[in-house]
């Protein structure tokens, strides 16, 4: 006669279709970057009905997309800073220094025209445009980490400092003798005749920088600093110095959405950058990035940064004044600070 089977006790539920739904709902309910795709894949749909002539064609789609490469390299620097509670409000005026610096040197290197510069120049033109951003940065850093003073007050005159730089520099009129190789290749060209170079140069960043921040030893600091950070400190953690280097990879970050915005206009951006701030710290934060640190992803920060592009794309198809664009991505902003307050109480409350 067989010996009986062991059994283990316990009755396998099976889950029911209500169940699944409901599993699925808590799981959207918990997950910013959940909620903030669905209103991407909504805005899609609600502006593609209102103008499908002109929002559903590969023109607006790759449009979309060159526009939105250079802010999501600010977006993904300010993940970084997000994360670590922390917070930069000059991107968006580094952006406009470093590619005022990169273009006067082109210029200067090219006897005063630099529309015939070879990739030699340009080179030195990235360079110079990193190195710029990355000064920023570093100042930005130091002040915060080693001198502490607030984030929110040394960036934000930054912000007004980088800009009067900027100015100061060309006198407030922009340089528009950028290398025309430049900006037939990285500012307008394609691979495979459908993809913006841009493109694909912002794409591999942010492949970088999801790499350097799930996956390695320096991302996983930058979240326990984000944390805690006296806890970080205790733990052995550099907390200094690290928050030095995330500030600093912001700049470098912002100085190459400045490369990137010269060789698509072919000229300086002096005064075209005012929303960028509030974009790129709008759509980290709709990307699930809480501004109490710790918390936040790449791939968040990728999915957020669309719903200002859209947006902006989208009212002016549908003949809506552009003024309300800002007003739509603050108001979103503080629906999306809100949430994280909310998850935040329930969570410590438990």
């Amino acid at each position: 006669m067989p010996a009986p089977q062991k059994t283990s006790g316990t009755t396998p539920v099976q889950q029911t279709p209500d169940d699944k739904a409901t599993s699925l709902r808590s799981r959207l309910a918990g997950s910013n970057t959940a909620w903030t795709g669905l209103v991407l894949v909504a805005l899609c749909v609600l502006f593609g009905a209102l103008r499908p002539d002109a929002f559903l064609t590969l023109f607006n789609v790759q449009n979309l997309l060159v526009q939105a490469a250079p802010l999501l390299m600010l977006a993904v620097g300010m993940t970084f800073v997000i994360i670590t509670s922390g917070i930069d409000l000059s991107v968006g005026s580094v952006l406009v220094f470093a590619g005022v610096v990169s273009a006067m040197t082109m210029e200067a290197l090219s006897g005063g025209d630099a529309t015939g510069a070879g990739w030699g120049v340009i080179a030195v033109g990235l360079v110079v445009s990193l190195l710029g951003g990355a000064a920023w940065g570093l100042l930005n850093g130091l002040l915060v980490a080693v001198a502490r003073v607030p984030a929110l007050i040394v960036t934000l005159g930054s912000f007004g400092a980088a800009l009067g730089a900027a100015q100061l520099l060309t006198n407030g009129v922009d340089v528009r003798t950028v290398p025309s190789v430049l900006r037939t290749t990285l500012g307008t060209g394609t691979s495979f005749g459908v993809v913006p170079n841009l493109v694909i140069l912002a794409a591999i960043v942010t492949l970088l920088a999801w790499w350097l921040l799930h996956t390695t030893v320096f991302g996983r600091y930058t979240y326990a600093i984000g944390s805690n950070a006296e806890a970080a400190r205790r733990s052995g953690i550099k907390v200094t110095r690290h928050l030095v280097v995330v500030y600093a990879l912001t700049g470098v970050l912002a100085g190459l959405a400045g490369f990137m915005s010269l060789a698509y206009f072919g000229t300086t951006t002096i005064s075209g950058h005012s929303n960028d701030n509030l974009n790129s710290i709008a759509a980290v934060v709709l990307g699930g990035t809480s501004l109490f640190g710790g918390i936040g992803s790449i791939l968040g920060s990728v999915i957020g940064i669309f719903i200002p592009a859209v947006l902006d794309a989208g009212f002016v198809m549908a003949g809506v004044r552009p003024f309300w664009q800002p007003i739509a991505v603050g108001a979103v902003l503080v629906a999306a600070v809100y949430l994280d307050q909310r998850r935040r109480r329930a969570r410590n409350s438990r």
